[in-house]
């Protein structure tokens, strides 16, 4: 190898264009795979994307905060239920005078409502560390769960049928690859907002906390006030995956609220790589078409796709992302 030639420059080059070609491949597969007769794989690929963003909102106080937040799929339904509840009054409660079927009222919900939940929960959250915090998160989460599961107004435990989506000027998301597209988008913009937000000072303050918190509150830092603000932006943007997901699916339950969606979005980030920028895309992509294969083998899946997942925590240390840093390492000091 060349001596002159910078090694962690390569990986970081090797990198970015593994992660350049993987968002290429989503903004080009599955709009080919629609056009060619095969509109069900666009709904599996926007699914994918959509949890890939939530992911990747998870990511950032997860792998860059350092906290393990058990209580995410709250946000998610808070932000599909913003697109429910407003259509449902609309058809039958008279609320069309306020324009409930408007997709900027409905984001707009969806986002403040999630950022507040996630203000008082993480207010209370964060005075605590470890496996406490991790079971507070999954206490309010299911709160919220039964909360809705109460609400027999709205479906309760049966959800509620999303009759008309999201309407915006000019965009119709009764298009599948109008709703693609923005999701798609979606996702990017995220990245370049986890992005901008890991390199700022801000960032630094929060992965600082992450190695070592009382290092950082000995130079002045306010741990607790980095660590909440992070946490409602990620509530946030989870809220406006659940609004894209809301208008995927046109049903919403109590169900997608549950502990076990925190755990799969959790695993998502674990497996693709935690601490990188487009690790949880990785691992939703793995979570979501591996669970598709398995589907077409047999009805019993899950015991495969339990085993499979129990491996690859076991054996892929820093996730899929981290297996390609340190096979391009590798390969770069050959």
């Amino acid at each position: 190898m060349n001596p002159a030639v910078n090694p962690k420059r390569l990986i970081h080059r090797a990198s970015f264009w593994i992660n350049a070609l993987l968002l290429l491949l989503l903004a080009i597969v599955p709009p080919v795979l629609f056009i060619t007769g095969q509109p069900y794989w666009l709904d599996i690929f926007t699914r994918l994307v959509i949890l890939a963003l939530a992911a990747t909102a998870l990511n950032l106080i997860l792998g860059y905060g350092g906290l393990v937040s058990f209580g995410h799929a709250a946000y998610l339904g808070l932000g599909a239920y913003a697109v429910g509840i407003p259509t449902y009054h609309a058809l039958y409660g008279g609320w069309e005078a306020i324009a409930s079927y408007n997709g900027f009222l409905h984001v707009t919900i969806a986002v403040s409502v999630s950022a507040l939940f996630a203000l008082l929960t993480g207010a209370i959250s964060l005075r605590t560390r470890g496996v406490n915090f991790i079971m507070i998160t999954m206490a309010f989460s299911q709160m919220i769960f039964y909360a809705f599961v109460a609400l027999e107004n709205y479906g309760g435990d049966d959800g509620l049928t999303i009759d008309v989506r999201s309407e915006f000027p000019l965009i119709s998301l009764d298009n599948p690859l109008t709703l693609y597209a923005i999701s798609f988008i979606s996702l990017l913009l995220t990245l370049a907002i986890v992005y901008k937000i890991t390199r700022s000072r801000f960032g630094l303050a929060l992965q600082g906390a992450r190695s070592n918190e009382e290092r950082m509150r000995s130079l002045g830092v306010d741990c607790y006030r980095y660590q909440l603000v992070a946490f409602v932006i990620s509530g946030a943007l989870c809220g406006y995956a659940g609004f894209l997901l809301g208008n995927l699916d046109t049903f919403i339950s109590p169900e997608m609220m549950d502990w076990t969606r925190s755990g799969e979005l959790m695993f998502m980030v674990i497996l693709g790589g935690a601490s990188f920028l487009c690790g949880p895309i990785f691992g939703a992509a793995a979570f979501i078409l591996l669970e598709q294969l398995l589907r077409g083998f047999t009805i019993h899946w899950h015991l495969p796709f339990g085993i499979l997942l129990i491996l690859s925590v076991l054996f892929f240390r820093g996730g899929l992302s981290g297996v390609i840093d340190k096979v391009r390492s590798k390969g770069s000091n050959s």
